[in-house]
C-alpha cells in the first residue's frame, strides 16, 4: 500500500513540475495575446473564443467523469490568464470625450476595467490623441437608439486613419440626482444635457420642473453637487451620483426604457480576428445616376446582409454624401475580396473602416 502511495506522489510531483513549466509557457503566450489586443484595441474577455477553446479541449478527455472536472480546470486556467492580462492592462490609456461620470467614461471602464481612462475636451481631441500616439484607444459614441447616429464620430472615422475594432452597446438609464438629504418634493429645477432632458420630458412635465441645459450629464451632476441646493437636481447615471456624492432621488425616469448607445473602439491598427465577424464599410459613389443602387446591389450579390446604411454630407462638397454601411461578414474572404474589387469600380472612395462583433452589451 505504501509503495502505491509513494508511486502516486512521485507521478504527481513529476506532473506538477511539467505543469509549472507549461504554465509559464502558457502565460508568456497570454502576454503575447494581450500585446496584440492592446495594439488593436480589443477587450481582454473574448467569450466566444473561450467557449470554442473549452469545447475543443473537452474532446481531448474521453473519460466522461473526468471531462467535467477538466472543463472546470480549463475555465480556471483562463480566469487566471485574464487576471494576468488585466494586471498588464493597467498601462493601457483609453481616451474618451467628456468628464468623469459621463456615459463615455462609464463605457470605457466597462470595456477596459483596469485601464487608465483619459478625459478629452471633445470628440476630435479624443480621436487625435490616439492618432498622435498619446493614448492607445479611443471610445466614442457612434449611435443612440433614441437620438440616432452621432455624425461627428462618423465623420472622424470617414476622414481619419483609425480603425473600428469593436462596437459595444451601453443601456442608458437616466436618474434624478440630488444633494444628500434632498427629496423629490424639494426639487424645482433639473439640469442635464439637452438629449437627457428630452428623454425625460414626460417626467419633467409631470413634476412641473424648470430645466437648464448642460454640456453633458456628468457636468450637470457636478454643478448640482457644487451648488449644495436641495431645489436643484441633475439627470444623470447612478455611477455619476457615486462620483459626485449625490443621492438617487428617483430611478429610471427616461421616457423610453429602450435607450442604448453604441460606442466604437478606435485604434491605429486594424484587428483581423474571427471574434469580430462583422464589417464597417465607408464609401462615396461616382456622381452618376444609379451609382448607389449599383453599390448596394454588389454587396447583396455576394451574400452580405446590410444591418445599417446611413448617409452623411461631405463637408467640402455641397449636396454630395458618403455612406456608412455595416454588414454581416468579413471582407477578408475570397468573396469579400471580390466584392471589394467590384465595389471599387463604382465607388470614388472605398475603405473597410473596421470590424466588430454584433450586439455586445457592456
Amino acid at each position: 500500500m505504501g509503495n502505491k502511495l509513494e508511486e502516486a506522489r512521485k507521478i504527481i510531483n513529476e506532473v506538477d513540475e511539467k505543469m509549472a513549466e507549461l504554465f509559464i509557457k502558457r502565460m508568456r503566450a497570454a502576454e503575447m495575446v494581450y500585446e496584440h489586443k492592446k495594439t488593436v484595441g480589443l477587450p481582454i474577455l473574448d467569450a466566444v473564443r473561450e467557449a470554442a477553446v473549452i469545447e475543443k479541449n473537452a474532446e481531448l478527455v474521453e473519460d466522461e467523469v473526468l471531462k467535467g472536472y477538466y472543463i472546470d480546470y480549463i475555465k480556471n486556467v483562463m480566469a487566471v490568464s485574464r487576471a494576468y492580462q488585466y494586471r498588464m492592462q493597467n498601462g493601457l490609456k483609453v481616451a474618451y470625450s467628456g468628464v468623469e461620470g459621463a456615459f463615455a467614461h462609464i463605457a470605457a471602464g466597462r470595456i477596459y476595467p483596469e485601464s487608465e481612462r483619459i478625459s478629452c475636451k471633445d470628440f476630435k481631441a479624443t480621436y487625435d490623441s490616439v492618432v498622435d500616439g498619446e493614448n492607445d484607444v479611443a471610445v466614442l459614441p457612434i449611435e443612440n437608439s433614441y437620438a440616432g447616429e452621432v455624425g461627428q464620430t462618423m465623420d472622424l472615422i470617414f476622414s481619419g486613419s483609425l480603425y473600428i475594432n469593436g462596437i459595444y452597446e451601453l443601456e442608458i438609464h437616466q436618474n434624478l440626482l440630488g444633494v444628500p438629504g434632498a427629496a423629490v418634493e424639494d426639487v424645482k429645477k433639473v439640469i442635464s444635457h439637452p438629449q437627457a432632458l428630452s428623454q425625460c420630458h414626460d417626467y419633467i412635465a409631470l413634476k412641473k420642473l424648470e430645466t437648464e441645459e448642460s454640456n453633458n450629464t456628468a457636468l450637470a451632476a457636478k454643478s448640482v453637487a457644487d451648488a449644495k441646493d436641495k431645489t436643484l437636481a441633475a439627470i444623470a447615471s447612478v455611477e455619476t451620483a457615486e462620483i459626485y456624492g449625490l443621492q438617487v432621488l428617483e430611478s429610471k425616469i427616461n421616457k423610453s426604457s429602450e435607450n442604448t448607445t453604441r460606442f466604437a473602439v478606435l485604434s491605429r491598427v486594424k484587428a483581423n480576428t474571427e471574434a469580430l465577424p462583422n464589417s464597417v464599410l465607408l464609401f462615396t459613389v461616382k456622381h452618376e445616376a444609379g451609382s448607389l443602387a449599383q453599390a448596394i446591389s454588389i454587396i447583396g450579390k455576394y451574400g452580405y446582409n446590410m444591418t445599417a446604411l446611413r448617409s452623411r454630407p461631405l463637408r467640402k462638397h455641397s449636396w454630395q454624401y458618403y455612406f456608412y454601411v455595416e454588414i454581416d461578414g468579413s471582407t477578408e474572404t475570397a468573396e469579400g475580396k471580390q466584392m471589394m474589387e467590384e465595389l471599387s469600380k463604382v465607388c470614388d472612395k472605398l475603405k473597410v473602416a473596421g470590424t466588430f462583433a454584433s450586439h455586445v452589451e457592456i
